[in-house]
């Protein structure tokens, strides 16, 4: 396994990085070509994985650095147009990798199915019978897929709801099923679209939505870390951390735009790995919310060394197979970059980069502000848009940067002056 300490990482050319990060994962020649961009996805593949296809759109393909998982060092790739995302997040995991890096762990792989049934007379009397049926409903979903089953995984319980609302009552059953190493919605809505006639008999019902839910809250990561605190910057920068989790913790205006810090990250390997963004995004948020109020999904702490401690804890629904996991040739790639063997390690992963990303927004918030490394780093894609070619894009960024002044108007200034040889 590589280490993925490597001084300098950001200098290197393209090319030298991507040596680096691919050398002994065992990626095939194909996959080498389709990562590199050599082999781009081709337009017949992108027309068999949506409608009414007419082209690709690209997106920067990183890798963050630094990243010590459970004691495994792992390149973490990233596909993200926003400057600044890979940078953060392999500069906080670099505070974190003397003391032990990131650890994780998981609740399991479960995911819910919920199966909406109307127009039941009796609903209590309706929710005992379908606990009297459990066994029969749980055996009739496993038919849907033998395959998840001989693999340990299957629908494994079942929950009755009764839900009131302003016009009427309603039952709602939820499969409770262990996905494995799928992200799981093609084999639970499955299985909730095939039972739905057994339940309209049982409950004297009318069934009618039958799907999976996004608010995966029996499917949670965990990851911690421990950041030193001379690397933040001090003492002060890491109390301000504190104090700034602690608004957002308490603020849902602050709150929102703490947690899009952390999911730069999260959705960045998630989308890199072809998993559905939506789906952790939409999970993500609602688990924030499931106290009543909008909160942090980080938790930060100053701990007995006077180190910072953070932790974070949201739901996870992710896959190493299926979907676009298994379709799209970069994401295959870049899971064999990333060294990850199932989907609880991938999970983790994806945490550590959430927890990672959040941490250095808070330092760069709690010191000198998010704008200058932001717009640091932004300033790149201004020069490019104002014409720059590629080998005067750091002289031009830098004599930006000395100035203070990284408007658009000023960079194209900057711009024209070096093209006049000036």
């Amino acid at each position: 396994m590589s280490n993925t300490r490597v001084p300098g990482f950001y200098r290197l050319s393209p090319k030298e990085r991507f040596d680096i990060v691919t050398e002994g994962r065992n990626l095939t020649d194909d996959q080498l070509k389709h990562l590199s961009g050599e082999n781009p996805l081709s337009m017949d593949l992108a027309d068999s994985m949506i409608e009414n296809v007419i082209g690709q759109i690209g997106i920067p393909l990183g890798i963050a650095t630094n990243f010590k998982i459970n004691g495994k060092d792992m390149f973490i790739p990233m596909a993200t147009e926003e400057p600044s995302v890979v940078a953060a997040a392999s500069n906080a995991a670099k505070a974190s990798y003397d003391h032990g890096g990131f650890f994780t762990s998981m609740s399991g792989t479960i995911m819910r199915g919920q199966i909406q049934v109307l127009n039941v007379a009796d609903p209590y009397a309706a929710k005992a019978k379908i606990f009297e049926h459990k066994d029969e409903i749980l055996a009739y979903c496993n038919v849907q897929d033998p395959t998840l089953v001989s693999l340990g995984g299957g629908a494994k319980d079942i929950e009755v709801h009764i839900i009131p609302t302003n016009s009427q009552i309603m039952l709602v059953i939820h499969l409770i099923v262990d996905t494995k190493d799928a992200m799981g919605a093609n084999a639970v809505n499955t299985m909730a679209e095939a039972v739905s006639p057994t339940i309209e008999t049982i409950t004297g019902g009318k069934v009618v939505l039958k799907i999976i839910s996004n608010l995966a809250d029996l499917r949670l990561v965990r990851a911690r870390a421990i950041f030193s605190t001379e690397a933040l910057g001090g003492k002060e920068v890491v109390d301000n951390i504190v104090s700034a989790f602690e608004f957002a913790d308490y603020d849902p205006y602050r709150a929102t735009t703490h947690n899009k810090g952390i999911m730069n990250g999260i959705s960045a390997v998630v989308l890199a790995t072809g998993n559905d963004t939506r789906a952790v995004e939409a999970g993500a948020h609602a688990y924030a919310s499931i106290s009543g109020q909008y909160k942090s999904l980080t938790k930060w702490e100053i701990n007995a060394d006077g180190n910072l401690s953070g932790s974070i804890e949201l739901p996870m629904a992710v896959g190493i197979v299926g979907g676009a996991t298994k379709t799209h040739p970069v994401a295959q790639a870049a899971l064999k970059v990333m060294g990850a063997s199932s989907a609880e390690e991938l999970a983790g992963c994806i945490a550590a980069a959430g927890l990672a990303q959040n941490a250095a927004a808070l330092r760069a918030l709690s010191a000198e502000g998010i704008q200058r490394g932001h717009m640091s780093l932004h300033a790149r894609n201004l020069a490019v848009m104002a014409g720059a070619k590629k080998s005067d894009i750091d002289r031009i960024v830098a004599q930006a940067v000395k100035e203070k002044d990284l408007r658009y108007d000023r960079i194209l200034e900057i711009t024209k002056a070096t093209q006049r040889g000036e």
